[in-house]
This record gives C-alpha cells, sequence and structure tokens, in this order.
C-alpha cells in the first residue's frame, strides 16, 4: 500500500478523522455537533475505548487510551485500533484520513502503524485484485517528528516486504530467486550486496548449506547484504542472519502430514527479516552498521539427498552426524554463524524459524530467544516490548549440550525431543565465538487467521523488533 504520510498543523474539515485522546475535554479541536458530542460521551461512559460517528461520506473514530493498563499494551491496543479503523475505511472505500494525537506523541505512531499494517494484501495470483488502497495519512500531532514519520514508512515498507517474500511459493522463489531479489531492493535501498553462487559456496567448503541442498534440483546462494552508512555510531558491525529454507520438506526423513508441510514456504521467515531490516534501515538512512548473512536452499528428499547417519563436515570444520534431516536450518545457519566471525561483529543476530517446539511454548504470541549476550538480550527484550514482539527466553544450560554428543562425530544435528527449541540454540552457540541472541519465530511467522493488524499468511515477525533495536537502544 504506497501511502503518502504527512505532516499538517491543524485540525482539517470535511474528511474523515481519527482522534487518539485521554480525556474528552481534548477533544475541543474535533467540530461535533450536540448530538454527536452527547453521543460520543454517552459510550465513552460506558467504557467504550472506540467510537465510531458516521457522517457520509466520512468518519469519525474516536480512540481512548486505556490509562490503567501499562504503556506497552496501551501502544498495542491502539495499534489495533487503527487495524479495527483501517477494515472501516475499506469497507467504505475511504482513500484519505487525518490522525489527530491528542495524547503522548508515540500513541500517534502507533496507531498510524496499526492502520498501515492491517493494508496488507497478497493478492497478485488472484484473478480478482484487492484493488483497496489507503491514498494518504494527515498527521495532526506537533509532537510528532518528520524523522519518526520517515522511519515509520521505511519499516512499514519493510514489513510489507518480509511478508511478500514469505507468501511467495517456491514456484517463484528458489534459492537464487531470493538472491536476485535481494540484488534489487539493495538497488533499491542503497544497500551493498554480494551472492556466493554454488561453487563459490563450495569451494569455502560450507558442509551444512552443501548437504541441505543435495536433494534439491536448484542450487544454494549464499549472500552478503551491508549496510554501512558514513555516520554510522558502530565501527565494529552488527551481523543479523537469517535462516533461508525457501521450502522445507523435511528432506528424507520427511514430515509426517500433508498439513505440516502445506506453509514450509515460511520457512524463509528469517531470511525475509533480515532481508527487511536492513532495506529499513537503509531506506531510513540510519547510523548504523549492519551486514546481513542469508543462507539459502530447500530441503527436498531427492535420490542424491543427504541421509539420517551420513557425516558432514561443516565450515568451521566441526564434523556433525546427521539424526534427521528434518533438522536442516541449523546446519545451514551454523555456516553462515561461522562465516560471521570474519567480521569481528560486536554483536551477532539469527533469526529463525528453527523448532516446531519454540511454537509449542509461546504459539503466535511471542518469539523465543537465547544467546550468549544477557546486556545485548535485555535490550531485545526491550525492543521487544515496545513494538509488541516480545521475547521468552529460554537458558542455554550445559544439561541441553549432552544430547548433541556423538559416537562418530563432534555433534549430532538433533539431541532429544524433549528441550528441542533449547537443544537447537544450543547447537548453534557452537559455532559463536562472539556475543550472539538466537530469535526463533517458528511461531510467530506464519499466521493461520488474521490477528489485528498482523494478517494471515507472512507476518515479517522480526523486522520491526530489529529495526526499533538498532534505531534506538544500540
Amino acid at each position: 500500500m504506497n501511502t503518502i504520510i504527512s505532516k499538517i498543523p491543524e485540525v482539517k474539515k470535511g474528511i474523515s478523522t481519527a482522534s487518539i485522546f485521554e480525556k474528552t475535554g481534548q477533544l475541543a479541536s474535533i467540530n461535533l455537533d450536540e448530538q454527536e458530542r452527547k453521543y460520543l460521551d454517552k459510550k465513552i461512559d460506558k467504557e467504550k475505548t472506540n467510537v465510531t460517528i458516521f457522517r457520509y461520506p466520512h468518519l469519525l473514530q474516536f480512540v481512548k487510551i486505556e490509562e490503567e493498563k501499562p504503556l506497552p499494551s496501551q501502544m498495542e491496543s491502539i495499534r489495533k485500533a487503527g487495524a479495527t479503523l483501517l477494515t472501516l475505511l475499506k469497507e467504505d472505500n475511504v482513500e484519505e484520513i487525518q490522525v489527530v494525537g491528542l495524547a503522548n506523541a508515540g500513541f500517534t505512531i502507533a496507531f498510524t502503524e496499526g492502520l498501515l499494517l492491517a493494508g496488507y494484501s497478497f493478492s497478485k495470483y488472484k484473478k480478482e485484485k484487492d484493488e483497496y488502497s489507503l491514498k494518504r495519512i494527515f498527521i495532526v500531532d506537533s509532537h510528532v517528528s518528520e524523522k519518526e514519520i520517515e522511519n515509520l514508512k521505511a519499516v512499514t515498507d519493510a514489513v510489507f516486504i518480509a511478508r511478500d517474500l514469505v507468501n511467495e511459493p517456491l514456484s517463484t522463489l528458489t534459492a537464487a530467486k531470493l538472491a536476485e531479489e535481494v540484488s534489487r531492493l539493495g538497488e533499491e535501498a542503497g544497500f551493498s550486496v554480494e551472492v556466493f553462487q554454488h561453487q563459490k559456496i563450495k569451494s569455502l567448503k560450507m558442509g551444512g548449506l552443501l548437504a541441505v541442498n543435495k536433494g534439491s534440483i536448484d542450487p544454494p546462494t549464499f549472500s552478503i547484504l551491508e549496510w554501512k552508512p558514513e555516520n554510522a555510531r558502530n565501527k565494529k558491525p552488527v551481523v543479523l542472519v537469517g535462516k533461508g529454507i525457501v521450502f522445507d520438506t523435511g528432506g528424507l526423513s520427511l514430515k509426517p502430514t500433508p498439513n505440516s508441510m502445506d506453509y514450509m514456504k515460511s520457512d524463509m521467515g528469517g531470511a525475509a527479516s533480515v532481508i527487511a531490516t536492513i532495506y529499513a534501515l537503509a531506506k531510513s538512512n540510519a547510523p548504523v552498521y549492519v551486514v546481513g548473512l542469508i543462507p539459502a536452499t530447500d530441503n527436498r528428499p531427492d535420490g542424491n539427498a543427504y541421509a539420517p547417519g551420513d557425516i558432514i563436515t561443516m565450515f568451521d570444520k566441526t564434523t556433525v552426524e546427521i539424526k534427521n534431516t528434518d533438522a536442516e536450518g541449523r546446519l545451514i545457519l551454523a555456516d553462515a554463524l561461522s562465516y560471521a566471525g570474519k567480521f569481528s561483529p560486536e554483536l551477532v543476530i539469527d533469526l529463525a524459524t528453527l523448532t516446531g517446539a519454540a511454537a509449542m511454548i509461546a504459539g503466535k504470541a511471542a518469539i523465543i530467544g537465547m544467546g550468549n549476550s544477557p546486556g545485548n538480550i535485555e535490550k531485545l527484550k526491550q525492543s521487544g516490548n515496545d513494538v509488541h514482539e516480545r521475547i521468552i527466553e529460554l537458558p542455554l544450560w550445559d544439561d541441553f549440550a549432552e544430547p548433541l554428543k556423538s559416537p562418530v562425530a563432534d555433534l549430532n544435528n538433533l539431541g532429544t525431543r524433549e528441550g528441542q527449541a533449547a537443544i537447537a540454540g544450543k547447537f548453534l552457540e557452537h559455532f559463536t565465538d562472539y556475543p550472539w541472541v538466537h530469535l526463533d519465530i517458528a511461531g510467530t511467522a506464519f499466521l493461520f487467521e488474521n490477528d489485528g493488524y498482523r494478517l494471515k499468511g507472512g507476518t515479517g515477525s522480526g523486522t520491526r523488533l530489529l529495526f526499533h533495536l538498532l534505531n534506538n537502544l544500540f
């Protein structure tokens, strides 16, 4: 949705309006007649937080801050109110709206964010397209800066990019096509991209990525994205690593039921969000040095596919006994995490739809996080609360390393069924010797029903979280 957002100094007449307020006395700037005022007061007195008044062809939306809630919950309620309004605007094909902020400026931004994110649609393959577009949003809030608007537009556009990538089927988004799209986005936003093709990956001996790719008719890619502005606050980069399994059948350890595979185009959700985050940072000219690493392939059960019992040698020379070919994401991530050390990073964050266990722990409500850098995990938790991409931290105790021992190799790639989310994290930890955080987005990257501004299909989970972290706390 190519929406133009601009600030205006005062409330306009004759246009649909959303007003975010704490006390009804703040609504003096909104032109209401006596009957409308009485109706609004009556509804607010009955603890209604969202009240709509229809003035055909316009509407007035009033959103009251729920003062009894903590600030992060207030912000999320406001985002969802924005999503609710988008539904009403779409029903009446309203193309312009002004958002009047009469409370904390953060609420104006949050409301507009929900309004924008709810406007996403993936209908490119449909005969009947979703043609609705909210063409213009006017912001009436003197406390909102032009930079906040610029950042909001950059990150919501980026979330749409991540959603598009996740929603694309394998037939149109192989590993090679993903690398091409990364290169196109780099040209558009201004970040650099280098793509390693199969021969280069082979020469680097990235045994995890090569093993997973053996069952595919399509070659793997390894993309390196770099955003390094002259005014970067950090001399050493933050490296973001995204799992890029463009489709996952489970390999020879085939997924047990058809419906556990029908949404596996989303297994590159981590890669999509890393790409989108760097796009947003570049578009907003953020003063932070960031590198992205995207190992990409599909995982299929061809006759030459890697098999349980195989022993592979990783990029860092660690040998791994394959116990299950459906534990493939950790193999390609491990090569990328080892490669990340070449950048002498200040911090490495990997993002992956890694384990069903993470989804079992938190469902769609939270990301599962763990790592060896407590201070950075706390920063991520803070960002997660601020943008409502919350994190539940799991420990990486030595107990979780025990199941990864192998009698024939340095490690095995599975461990036990119990504690699998933490065991997978413990496997990845082996390949790090720098500050590192692992984020498992298996439960949040793809939804089967709409949830406010998070729509059915790819969500772009992690994009807003990382953008907020790198802009505000790093």
